[in-house]
């Protein structure tokens, strides 16, 4: 974290929220990592009414039945409550294309399951599975960062009900004028 400068004293003096992305299951990396920063900003002596509000949690998950019975990661996450309401959110994906993220694609780094966090760092395998994954992941950020793919991005989502929310006009308005 403090490679890509996510420390205690960078947070509390940060302009914008950082957000942490992760496909998401049952949320319990997420549980894992807040906590680890929770601990770390207390050691650091950093304030936390600052902190909060400078972390954000976007869980990718898996597209379920809209219902008030519908259970989500977070809302057993007593954490999640720790933080303002707008820092925890998700993006679901149809069930095919989260389970090709979350299962089956070839991964470019290792897992970061907690247990491994602290374990030295192995490169990408050199196997043809993962220069295609290589070439897969270059075309992708090609597309997201062109006007075609962000126009394409903002289309889609403009089409979601879920429009109505702040945070997802303000996201399609920077993905048409950046």
């Amino acid at each position: 974290m403090e490679t890509v400068g996510l420390t205690p004293y960078a947070l509390a003096r940060r302009d914008r929220p950082a957000v942490l992305v992760d496909v998401v299951y049952e949320g319990e990396t997420f549980t894992e990592l807040f906590t680890l920063i929770r601990d770390w900003i207390e050691q650091e002596r950093e304030p936390w009414s600052v902190v909060r509000r400078k972390l954000s949690f976007v869980g990718v998950t898996i597209r379920r039945k809209t219902s008030p019975n519908t259970e989500r990661w977070h809302q057993h996450a007593a954490w999640t409550r720790t933080l303002p309401a707008s820092a925890v959110a998700n993006v679901s994906l149809d069930p095919g294309v989260w389970s090709y993220f979350g299962d089956h694609q070839v991964k470019l780094t290792r897992s970061l399951r907690p247990d491994l966090w602290t374990a030295a760092a192995e490169g990408p395998g050199r196997d043809e599975r993962t220069r295609q994954a290589l070439v897969e992941a270059a075309a992708l950020v090609a597309y997201g960062r062109s006007p075609a793919g962000r126009q394409a991005v903002a289309r889609a989502i403009g089409r979601d009900p879920a429009l109505s929310q702040s945070w997802l006009r303000s996201l399609v308005t920077s993905l048409t004028t950046g």
